[in-house]
Formats: structure tokens, sequence, C-alpha cells
């Protein structure tokens, strides 16, 4: 039977998030969900319940340029008539190790690199370029079915622990409020990682559906329990002093297909949504913090030969939303953020 492989959010552990100045560090993955393969040999592989090669690789890049700026969903174009638009370019890679203890069973490490520039043109004013390893992910995940199941589907539930590995004070040369340059703090989407120990929850889930498709879903949560991570930003507001520590979530959902004729091809259509909450699920959400979410149409296509895939995605947003913070509702104020059009994600996995 032909491999069916489909876009999975880096189930395993962690997951890509927001166009712009709403955005998290890490990639989404490739993840190989329904009929096996057969082989000349008559043996299975490329699909979650191979076990007789336990180890995996990918590699993952994801890009994009943020320039629209929103309050709530009112886009500000006075921002580009005025020339006040704050350009935010990142390359977002990820490299993920998965080993498979069994059909079900599998566990993996994420590690994310950020290299983003952003031009300033509010004190501290300057074009900042940063680069640097983002916060590590270790986590588990399994398959609540041993595979194939005569129902066509399975459902897997992952956990990760998040390591306060990236830098989450990076600073860049900047012209300051007393008119010399110096060294400052760079703007909070910038920063590789966020300074603090987390953990995700995450669920996948795929059937088999009529006219050979296969519906998909994917959904993960970030938890950060910490309020502030002490690092200080450039504002004003005593309430905006330090950076906050945000939840993140991405939920996806979709339909994909075999390309017909052309052997290990397949094209999937659906949709995303994914940003940072106003408030977090535990602990206090004080601090400066860019809350909001963006919806997006999210079509892509996977191929297949033999032990490798390569994965081409790209996201293009239909509603951007950015919502007030704690410190916006306290003093009855509404912040922005920029966000990008669509994002280009890109990937090649390996099973050894």
């Amino acid at each position: 039977m032909k491999t069916f492989t489909l876009l999975a959010l880096i189930a395993s552990s962690t997951f890509a998030l927001g166009q712009g100045c709403i955005a998290a560090h890490t990639n989404q993955s490739i993840c190989a969900m329904g009929p096996q393969e057969e082989t000349n040999s008559g043996k299975t592989h490329g699909g979650p319940h191979d076990f007789m090669h336990k180890v995996s690789v990918e590699v993952d890049w994801r890009s994009f340029s943020s320039f629209r700026h929103y309050v709530g969903t009112v886009e500000q174009t006075q921002r580009a008539v005025l020339g006040t638009q704050i350009k935010n370019h990142q390359n977002i890679y990820n490299i993920a190790l998965n080993y498979d203890l069994n059909p079900r069973w599998s566990f993996n490490v994420s590690v994310p690199v950020l290299q983003g520039t952003r031009n300033q043109l509010y004190t501290p004013k300057g074009v900042y370029e940063i680069a640097g390893v983002g916060d590590i992910i270790v986590g588990a995940q399994s398959w609540l079915f041993r595979g194939p199941t005569e129902w066509g589907g399975n459902v897997a539930i992952g956990f990760g622990l998040k390591l306060p590995t990236g830098v989450s004070d990076a600073t860049g040369t900047a012209l300051l409020s007393n008119g010399t340059y110096g060294k400052a703090t760079a703007d909070q989407s910038m920063q590789p990682g966020d300074g603090s120990w987390g953990f995700t929850l995450s669920s996948q889930a795929y059937k088999q559906t009529y006219f050979k498709t296969t519906a998909y879903f994917q959904g993960s949560w970030l938890f950060n329990p910490r309020d502030t991570n002490n690092v200080l930003t450039f504002r004003t507001r005593p309430l905006e002093k330090y950076m906050s520590v945000t939840d993140q979530y991405l939920f996806r959902a979709g339909l994909g297909r075999h390309v017909p004729k052309v052997r290990g091809l397949s094209a999937t259509f659906g949709g995303r949504m994914e940003g940072i909450p106003v408030r977090d699920a535990f602990g206090k959400s004080d601090g400066f913090r860019r809350p909001g979410y963006i919806i997006s149409i999210d079509p892509g296509i996977t191929y297949q030969y033999g032990r490798s895939t390569l994965m081409v995605n790209a996201p293009w947003a239909i509603q951007r939303n950015r919502r007030a913070s704690v410190p916006d509702l306290a003093v009855g104020a509404h912040g922005d953020a920029a966000f990008a059009d669509y994002a280009l994600v890109m990937g090649i996995a390996h099973h050894f």
C-alpha cells in the first residue's frame, strides 16, 4: 500500500507558532501517518508503527517576515504610509532526534536555533541582529492503539519538558535615549529562549476517510507557569518592566491525499490557529507580552523516498488579532503587534 505522509506539529514536543511579534521559536516536524508502504521484500517502512529502524533525525527550517501592524483585528495601514513599520525577519531552524522504543512509544529531543533581524524605530533604536540556540525540549509520545488499526485511524498523546537553555536577554547595538550608541536588550520576539522551565501537552490523530483521503488533527500547548523572567524591557510602563513568560498554543486540522500516479508524493490542505493567550493556564501573566492569534490556511506537500521524507508547507494568514495584555487591560490601553502574510516551512527527515 502507498504511504500517506502528513505534516504534524513538532509533536514530538515542540511546535511552530506565530508569524511576527507573536512568535515561538520552534518548527513543525514531519509525521508519518496512515497505511505503510510495502517494499519488494514484503517489509513495511515509513509509518508510525515501524520499529525496525528505531532512530530518525529531522532538520526543519522556517522563515517569515512580519511588517503588517494590528491592534485587535484592525490593520494599522497608516504605519506603511508614515514609514513607521517595524520589520522583523526570522529564520528558525530545528534539529530533532526521535527514538522508537516500540510500535507505540517514542522518545524525542528537539533543539531550536533562531537567527533574525529587526529594525526598531523607537528607543533604543537600531537594527538588531540576534542568533542563538533556543529552549531544548525532551519528551515522549504514545499512540493509543497498536497499528494498523481496523478503523483506519489512531490517536497519539505527547508530553515534553522544556529546558531553559536559550538566551533570554540577548542584546544588540542601538541608539540609546541619552543619544549615545550602546548595548540594549532586544525585543521579546527576538529572544531565542524565555528563561523558564515549562512543559508541553500535545495530541495528534488521523483517520482514513472517503475518496482515499485522510483527515488529520494536531494540537499542542506549551505551559509556562513562571510569571516573568526578570529580563528588563525598554518600556516605560511599570507593569511592562519585565518580560512575561508566556504559554503558547497551536491547533491544526485538515485533509490529505496521495497524488495519483506519483509514487511517494502527498498533498495536504487544512487550517491552523496559533498564538499566545492573554492569561496563562497556570500562574500569573504579568509583564510585557503580545497576546493574540493567527488563523491561516495551511497547504503543504510531502515526498517520501525510501527512508527519507521531504516536506514543504506554506501557511497563509487570513485573520490576525493582537489582543490586549494584562498590563493593557489594567490601564485601558491596547498595544499592537506586527504579523507576516505567510511563512515558508521546509523539513527533511531520515529514518536510520
